[in-house]
């Protein structure tokens, strides 16, 4: 099995919603670090999981999408709380549908909110 990983930091803000979480309730920022992960089960001719330029462009597009803004108006976050664990699942399944290659195996996403806290969500595709 291969794994193939790139990263990307940005700041994005959000606000928690459905309980009292104290100054979180309240919009703030956070600096992101998000990781996208592939893996495959074989290499494809030229000997890569997947082209990491293609990885590193969608992963680009997707932080593009988030970078500065805040999380609670974008429409994929509509009636959820927008926590690192929803977060991971929204990014997971975008990049899913940018990046595809027949021998990938799973994609999985893993976002810090801080140094020592993150969430990851991770789609089998066998």
């Amino acid at each position: 099995m291969y794994t193939l990983a790139v990263q990307r930091d940005f700041v994005a803000q959000h606000y928690l919603v459905g309980g009292d979480w104290g100054a979180e309730n309240q919009p703030h920022s956070h600096h992101y670090r998000l990781e996208l992960r592939i893996e495959a089960d074989a290499l494809d001719a030229h000997g890569y999981c997947v082209d990491i330029v293609a990885l590193e462009a969608a992963l680009d597009n997707v932080v593009a999408r988030y970078r500065d803004h805040m999380l609670n108006d974008a429409p994929e976050f509509h009636g959820l709380n927008p926590s690192i664990e929803h977060f991971t699942r929204i990014v997971c399944m975008e990049l899913l549908n940018a990046v595809t290659a027949p021998n990938l195996t799973a994609v999985s996403v893993r976002i810090w909110e801080n140094e020592i806290a993150w969430a990851a969500y991770r789609l089998p595709l066998r």
